[in-house]
């Protein structure tokens, strides 16, 4: 996969993409990611990307000039095509299954907007998508296409050390991950569930199952109602006292 991001400020990038998954992922060539200074495609001496409201109002707004131009040029380095992504707060909500999504893709541009936000046209005649991560105010668009690439990245084959990892994370099947322990099996008087210890996959399987339905329950019931439960699943809830 190729990712590519445009912004006004490209130095945010360097340190979240040059650790970690996100790091070993572009060493072993899963995936590419590219960042663009919008500016430079920014007319005049001082590159100015951004300039006041017409009808007045507060801070400046992201010019559609630049941003056409550096999304058309950027697009011409690759062959692959995909989806034009605004982060932008009006967006779809982001998640767990849009991340699935645009990790089947080849190639993502995500557009990070900034200050008051950008020209209505970058919305209405570039953007294919527009993604929002939450219901709150960021400064700009950098830290929800972090999110989206980290979120993303997790998901394409060969980025995670064992295959099964991102299968059993929270979310990967509507329920919130179980508890996780390592050694030693006893800390402080606090000992390691003894079924994790007994070498016994089917309990163990069937232990984290039970762990991942309560704490969804407890945490985030909501989820619940978007998936099948089994009769066991519901009668063992119940029996917790949160069925």
């Amino acid at each position: 996969m190729r990712i590519d991001i445009l912004t006004l400020f490209p130095g945010m990038f360097r340190g979240p993409f040059e650790e970690s998954i996100i790091k070993r992922a572009v060493d072993a060539g899963v995936v590419e990611i590219h960042v663009h200074d919008i500016r430079q495609w920014a007319k005049g001496r001082h590159k100015v990307a951004d300039d006041y409201p017409y009808g007045g109002g507060p801070g400046m707004v992201l010019k559609p000039e630049p941003v056409f131009a550096a999304a058309e040029a950027v697009l011409e380095l690759a062959p692959e095509r995909g989806p034009i992504i605004l982060l932008t707060p009006i967006g779809r909500r982001f998640g767990h299954g849009v991340a699935l999504e645009l990790a089947r893709g080849q190639r993502l541009l995500l557009l990070c907007g900034h200050y008051e936000g950008v020209d209505a046209r970058i919305h209405e005649h570039l953007a294919t998508d527009e993604i929002s991560i939450g219901d709150y105010v960021l400064s700009g668009g950098e830290l929800p296409a972090m999110v989206v690439v980290d979120a993303v990245v997790r998901q394409l084959p060969g980025a995670l050390g064992c295959s099964e990892s991102a299968e059993q994370e929270s979310f990967a099947d509507t329920l919130l991950e179980s508890p996780h322990y390592t050694r030693p099996p006893e800390f402080r008087g606090w000992e390691v569930p003894e079924v994790l210890l007994s070498g016994h996959h089917s309990e163990v399987d069937k232990w984290r199952r039970r762990r991942n339905l309560l704490l969804t329950a407890q945490r985030r019931p909501d989820l619940l109602e978007r998936i099948a439960l089994s009769k066991e699943d519901r009668e063992w809830l119940e029996e917790q006292g949160v069925g």
